[in-house]
């Protein structure tokens, strides 16, 4: 661990505040990850700071001994670390991520949204009645697995249900690596329960659709109302919006907590590996087709229909994985097309200002 942050950091800074720089900064979620990139002599006057919440007219971000907005127009989002130049905020650099979690943008755009970054655990939220999705949990798991990011499972409402043993024993099928926890979230022991993902210096994020608990979970974590909440409709349990942005805050012993607004939409792009994860029996089986192409529907030889016919393999679990590899592959493919049109367009622009200039 990285003891003395203050060549890191602005003169100013370090002539007014020498000591406890490392301890400020850890508590934000600073890391060995992040300092290793800093090269003292193109660095040395920059301080570390890390962004707390995206605003239109710019960056919140705290770092030792600030708390500030800066302008906008760095590609940085929540849980992100910058190098901050305080003399010209536009040559500030963002540092490379150790997570990313993104989703292809919601409507007909064909661009990427960053959701958060540098998260360490994320906890995937559904609650115990009719919003329980097991397509949508594979969703989010295939994501942090994506991302390397630790997922867990955390199923609410349990207090409101006669039985959430189906909702258990149905979250734990999606992976053996995903650790599943069920909870009532204003029980005097939800905390408790979520803590051991919450040591001091990570960073843990609640993704989920609106309404299933998870600012109540943030409320719990910190013992106060510090998220607003509300509950469900009772007739379709279909939640109401109440987290409107994502921010970071900070327990008392340094672990960040990104609540974030519920997704009515989740559109995968460049997580092949991550569903392949989620689906790692069918991705094995898969390598035994006899045509590396195989779809997987009336192909010859298909190791994956012989499976199905034999009965070890879930034929709606088979469907899902298909859906979802499919998605995958167009959403990167069209992002991908974006990117190449884009390129092609800044390099016409790029042409004709040289044409004019001459």
């Amino acid at each position: 661990m990285v003891k003395d942050f203050s060549q890191f950091l602005p003169k100013t800074a370090v002539q007014t505040r020498p000591t406890g720089a490392a301890n400020v900064l850890e508590k934000l979620g600073w890391k060995p990850f992040f300092s290793h990139q800093i090269n003292p002599q193109d660095h040395g006057d920059l301080a570390p700071v890390r962004v707390a919440e995206v605003h239109r007219n710019g960056l919140h971000v705290l770092g030792n001994g600030i708390d500030m907005l800066i302008p906008p127009g760095l590609d940085a989002t929540v849980g992100d670390w910058i190098l901050y130049n305080a003399v010209q905020a536009s040559q500030s650099v963002v540092l490379e991520r150790n997570s990313l979690i993104e989703r292809r943008a919601p409507g007909k755009e064909r661009r990427r949204q960053l959701i958060a970054a540098n998260v360490d655990t994320l906890f995937i939220v559904s609650s115990c009645n009719k919003d329980f999705n097991i397509a949508r949990l594979e969703r989010y798991v295939s994501l942090a697995f994506e991302a390397e990011i630790a997922p867990v499972i955390v199923l609410t409402k349990t207090d409101l249900c006669e039985d959430p043993t189906p909702y258990t024993d149905a979250a734990t099928t999606i992976s053996n690596r995903v650790s599943v926890v069920s909870l009532n979230a204003l029980g005097t022991d939800a905390r408790s329960q979520l803590l051991p993902w919450c040591a001091a210096g990570q960073t843990v994020a609640f993704v989920g659709s609106s309404g299933v608990g998870k600012s109540t979970l943030v409320n719990a974590l910190f013992a106060q109302d510090l998220a607003d909440t509300a509950g469900m409709r009772e007739g379709d349990s279909k939640g109401r919006h109440t987290t409107t942005r994502r921010q970071l805050h900070f327990l008392p012993d340094g672990c960040a907590v990104l609540d974030t607004p519920g997704m009515r939409e989740l559109q995968l792009t460049d997580v092949e590996a991550g569903v392949a994860e989620v689906f790692d029996d069918l991705t094995e089986l898969a390598t035994q087709c006899r045509f590396r192409n195989c779809a997987h529907d009336t192909e010859p030889g298909c190791a994956v229909q012989a499976a199905l016919a034999r009965g070890e393999i879930d034929a709606s679990r088979m469907a899902r994985w298909n859906k979802l590899a499919a998605e995958e592959r167009f959403n990167s493919a069209s992002l991908a097309d974006r990117k190449a049109d884009d390129k092609t367009l800044h390099k016409a622009i790029r042409s004709i200002q040289k044409k004019n200039r001459k």
